[in-house]
């Protein structure tokens, strides 16, 4: 477990700035241990934006929920996080983690739209092995929560990668492929939104070498090719009626 989360730390946690620069051995180490003690005191980084969501103010257009590509987002293209949407993205995480901060990260904002993409560090076992059925199971209890509190969906393709750095010899585009179709039939027949980032960025079963750093993280050029996916998917999703919100 060790050995994976120290591999999480630096390809997805520090994924922009490695994009940047190599990492020193001291930060390289420093970042392990803060992630062996999240492990065990913060599973899914409740204190990541707990600050943040306490001073939000005003009405919240869109959440975006999801793991490093998220958080790249933000970190790369603040500018695309105009008034309205909030970026909820941690590198690394699984949908266990994300399944459990959805209260405080979505549901608690009350945002008309949210977002969520993950799936990509299931397939690669950051927090343990998982299956499909796993992954499938935590997606489908983070849109029923949402529509509960009558927010729409949009279920986001996990981007294309024919390898994980972190994970080398993993067979990751046929289960990327397997996972976004389950994705795009459940959107189609709970009314969710699907939003097609993999149709966007693919060459084959990679994501197109000017797209990223890394063969998984889009960089600038890859957030601009997926931007106008987000903005079409937000504008299907706010033309449907919201969900009968049902929980109290």
């Amino acid at each position: 477990m060790k050995l994976i989360l120290a591999a999480v730390i630096l390809a997805a946690l520090a994924g922009p700035v490695l994009a940047q620069t190599q990492p020193t051995a001291e930060q390289k180490a420093q970042w392990e241990r803060e992630a062996e003690e999240r492990l065990h005191q913060d599973f899914a980084w409740l204190g990541r934006y707990r600050d943040a969501n306490a001073g939000v103010t005003g009405p919240v257009n869109v959440v975006f929920m999801g793991d490093s590509i998220t958080q790249g987002w933000f970190d790369m293209v603040p500018g695309f996080f105009t008034p309205g949407r909030l970026g909820r993205g941690i590198g690394g995480q699984t949908t266990p983690q994300m399944l459990l901060r959805f209260r405080q990260d979505v549901i608690d904002l009350h945002p008309q739209v949210v977002q969520i993409m993950a799936g990509t560090n299931d397939i690669a076992g950051n927090t343990g092995p998982m299956t499909p059925e796993q992954t499938k199971a935590n997606l489908m209890s983070m849109a029923e929560l949402a529509r509960a509190h009558g927010i729409r969906v949009i279920l986001a393709s996990i981007p294309p990668a024919d390898h994980f750095p972190w994970r080398p010899g993993l067979d990751t585009a046929t289960r990327i492929a397997a996972l976004n179709a389950w994705m795009k039939d459940y959107a189609a027949r709970t009314g969710a939104t699907y939003a097609d980032y993999w149709t966007a960025l693919h060459d084959g079963p990679a994501l197109k070498a000017s797209w990223t750093y890394d063969g998984v993280h889009p960089n600038k050029a890859g957030y601009a090719v997926m931007a106008p996916v987000a903005e079409a998917a937000i504008r299907s999703a706010m033309a449907k009626p919201a969900p009968a919100a049902t929980a109290r």
